[in-house]
């Protein structure tokens, strides 16, 4: 049902010719517009001016991608369902009005006819042209306009009917849109979340790192100082050795104190 809508749509806008397109974009993504042209039989000039014709109301959307080995753009399309939708369910809500204001313009006016050329008056160009057909000459009767009423009912109950369903397809589309809206910011959350944890790792790594580096700091300078003790250490007797002076020296220190 979604998908005669669409091509209803598009036809109703473009043409009997584009009425194709709603069949090719339906439930894809982007679709290449070669591929459009090709499945069309058209020419790609062609099916880019009924694209930016519907374009023009909304109806479609596009991205470009760059060729790498060419160096020029080529466009791909996705059908707007909503806005399709939408478009298609005012047009309809017009109609119905306009046939609702004939069904109360035949209740309240008289309406005049020729039999014989068939041609219909209202009654104030009846009064015009004097009850008086200017094509045969023929006198005007009085319509009946019982079966006409009844037609325009007939056609407003149709429409009323096609408005429903689209409504529904609205609504169902809509709440797809809605879902599809949740998931891509749970996606997201989620994302930020992964980044969130994995950047308090880096920090508590690097707190972590330093915090090595200053223990084996401590290890190496405490080590130092045990090998400088180690020196003047003795082992036989368990005394710390005082440092050795040499006789030049003593002689220097004795020298100074006279």
């Amino acid at each position: 049902m979604l998908k005669k809508f669409l091509q209803e749509v598009i036809s109703t806008v473009a043409g009997k010719q584009a009425e194709g397109i709603g069949e090719i974009l339906y439930n894809s993504k982007h679709v290449n517009e070669f591929l459009i042209a090709k499945k069309l039989g058209l020419t790609i000039n062609q099916t880019r001016n009924i694209l930016y014709k519907i374009s023009d109301y909304g109806l479609v959307s596009s991205i470009r991608k760059k060729d790498k080995k060419k160096g020029w753009y080529t466009y791909f399309w996705k059908i707007e369902i909503v806005k399709s939708l939408e478009f298609l369910r005012n047009a309809l809500l017009k109609q119905i009005n306009q046939i609702s204001n004939q069904i109360k313009s035949r209740e309240t006016k008289e309406f005049y006819i020729c039999e014989r050329c068939n041609i219909e008056f209202n009654q104030e160009n009846a009064l015009l042209y004097d009850f008086t057909c200017n094509e045969c000459g023929g006198i005007f009767s009085l319509k009946d306009n019982t079966k006409v009423i009844k037609d325009l009912r007939r056609e407003t109950k149709k429409l009323e009917d096609e408005l429903k369903l689209i409504e529904e397809e609205l609504s169902k589309e809509t709440a797809r849109l809605e879902k599809q809206k949740t998931r891509e910011l749970k996606k997201i959350k989620e994302k930020k979340s992964i980044e969130k944890k994995s950047k308090t790792k880096k920090k508590t790594t690097k707190k972590e790192a330093k915090a090595i580096k200053k223990i084996i700091k401590s290890v190496k300078k405490g080590s130092k100082i045990a090998v400088k003790k180690k020196k003047n250490y003795d082992r036989r007797s368990g005394v710390v050795q005082k440092k050795k002076t040499s006789a030049k020296k003593t002689k220097k220190s004795f020298k100074k104190k006279k």
